[in-house]
């Protein structure tokens, strides 16, 4: 099936209607790396869309997850029984397990390029609340738990150096090695206490330094006429902050500048470029961000979703539009999400 979808391009602030092979039915982007984009929807597939070449792959279903007790389409409302980390078992629907079963989903490489054949994974943050580590390497039918204790509320994911980095919204970070060792090595980090407070958070490597990027949102009201000039309250992000591991100290110190670097956060695997690299199509010392955090956001009726540009030199915000405004054809759109376009 073809799906219609709109590509707002960084270089020419143009958006482009494309056809994608995607579901017809509702779907989630929960990762983006590479150029491929992993697509939920309300079945238990995984899938991997390259947006360039228009391939399809497919990942482990989530019925393979070892928490996911069983999945039936005829037991409608509780399709999927779970367990907890406390060992009870609840029910989850269709929707229920696309929305928020797999928290973000991020790929060591392109699962398509015949060097990466062997060393190609995906790694996902699993669970509501505190939180699972799953992986899953090419050529497996399932995926396996790192970490599946209900002890840390993991907060993103991150690949660098054959290692897969993980950070909790108190800083804490967990350092995964799937690949050296049988079963997978999983290094537990204690920071030095950290003093903000963000709303969501970020892990992104700098070249060699390991940053922590803490997202600060707002609760506003809004009203458009698309909503029938209904005031609604929806989030809107207010600012960032941004922090370096110090590994001699382990503790994470505040930076006020980015530099020549430009970050980008959301959905996707986070990413930094360096800014001059690419003639003006992104600003140096900028943070570049999008919605990932409400599926039941207003902004998705409004047409006013929560993608933008964050300074650090001077602390503003430029808005970006995310869809024609006067398509209705947006309604029910994934949430925006990053992508670095990878032709393989």
């Amino acid at each position: 099936m073809l799906s219609l979808r709109a590509f707002f391009h960084l270089s020419n602030h143009k958006t482009h209607l494309l056809n994608l092979p995607e579901p017809s039915n509702r779907i989630r982007y929960c990762g983006s790396s590479h150029g491929w984009v992993v697509i939920l929807d309300e079945t238990p597939e995984i899938r991997l869309l390259n947006l360039i070449t228009r391939t399809t792959l497919r990942l482990p279903q989530l019925d393979t997850f070892p928490n996911v007790v069983s999945f039936s389409y005829s037991n409608i409302g509780r399709e999927y029984l779970v367990t907890s980390p406390h060992g009870g078992v609840h029910a989850l629907n269709l929707s229920q397990m696309c929305n928020s079963f797999v928290r973000k989903v991020v790929l060591s490489s392109s699962p398509s390029l015949q060097s990466s054949f062997n060393d190609f994974a995906a790694f996902a943050i699993v669970g509501q609340g505190q939180h699972s580590l799953a992986f899953c390497k090419k050529g497996h039918d399932s995926w396996d738990f790192i970490l599946s204790d209900e002890l840390y509320c993991w907060e993103d994911v991150v690949y660098h150096n054959g290692l897969f980095y993980v950070v909790t919204n108190e800083g804490t970070i967990a350092v995964c090695d799937i690949y050296g060792y049988a079963p997978p090595q999983v290094t537990i980090i204690q920071t030095a206490p950290i003093e903000f407070s963000g709303d969501i958070y970020y892990v992104v490597f700098l070249v060699k330094d390991m940053l922590l990027v803490a997202r600060f949102l707002e609760q506003v009201f809004d009203d458009d006429d698309v909503a029938g000039g209904v005031y609604n309250l929806v989030y809107r992000t207010v600012g960032f902050e941004a922090f370096k591991m110090n590994w001699g100290e382990m503790k994470w110190e505040k930076i006020e500048t980015l530099g020549d670097h430009v970050l980008f956060v959301g959905g996707n695997s986070s990413l930094s470029l360096v800014a001059s690299d690419f003639d003006g199509c992104c600003l140096k010392d900028c943070i570049y961000f999008t919605d990932d955090y409400s599926d039941s956001n207003y902004d998705d009726a409004c047409g006013k979703h929560d993608v933008g540009v964050f300074s650090l030199w001077d602390k503003s915000i430029e808005l970006l539009p995310c869809y024609p405004r006067n398509s209705h054809s947006r309604l029910g759109w994934p949430l925006p999400i990053w992508v670095s376009p990878n032709p393989c």
